[in-house]
């Protein structure tokens, strides 16, 4: 929970940097590269964890992947989150800012996983159905699919979900008839 704190904060203040600096978009590929990196890299996540491991160690790290790759003003700010001993937090970071990107340009992500691949009427459906709870035009539209739904869907939104799936549906009717709510008459 602190951390993520800690990581909406440098997040938010990175994305005012770039956008001060006119490097957002930059700054953004360099956070996508970020994000992309970290999910796949386990083993760099608990090395950034890792309090034994030493900060400058922790930095020569970082910048032996990323020099190159990322933007002198992401450096910096990799070598600002190290000297301020928050090294944990960069992983949580990329993931922050591209949910704030996409709240300041208007963007909403959501994802929604259906029993089968959507069709695209039912993909353009999903995006009616965004627009209409958010009031945001602009849907970034994440699809998974999940055969153990059986038919439907589940859209999450934010922290709201929807979901109308058969899985779902069954799972209720069967708690309403474990409750036994029939009364036989004599």
């Amino acid at each position: 929970m602190a951390d993520q704190r800690v990581a909406a904060r440098y997040a938010k203040s990175l994305l005012d940097l770039g956008k001060e600096m006119g490097t957002l978009s930059a700054v953004k590929e360099d956070m996508d590269l970020l994000s992309k990196t970290m999910a796949e890299s386990r083993e760099l996540r608990l090395l950034l964890r890792n309090p034994i491991v030493k900060h400058d160690k922790k930095l020569a790290i970082l910048n032996a992947i990323f020099k190159g790759k990322v933007s002198d003003m992401t450096l910096r700010f990799f070598t600002i989150l190290t000297e301020k001993n928050r090294e944990s937090a960069i992983e949580g970071i990329g993931p922050e800012f591209l949910a704030q990107y996409n709240v300041m340009q208007g963007v909403q992500s959501a994802e929604v996983t259906s029993a089968a691949p959507l069709t695209a009427v039912a993909r353009l459906e999903m995006r009616k159905l965004v627009t209409q709870q958010t009031g945001l035009t602009d849907v970034q539209l994440t699809e998974k699919v999940d055969p153990e739904l059986i038919g439907g869907f589940v859209l999450r939104v934010g922290d709201k979900q929807i979901d109308d799936s058969v899985r779902t549906s069954l799972r209720k009717l069967r708690t309403s008839l474990q409750e036994n709510s029939y009364q036989q008459k004599l």
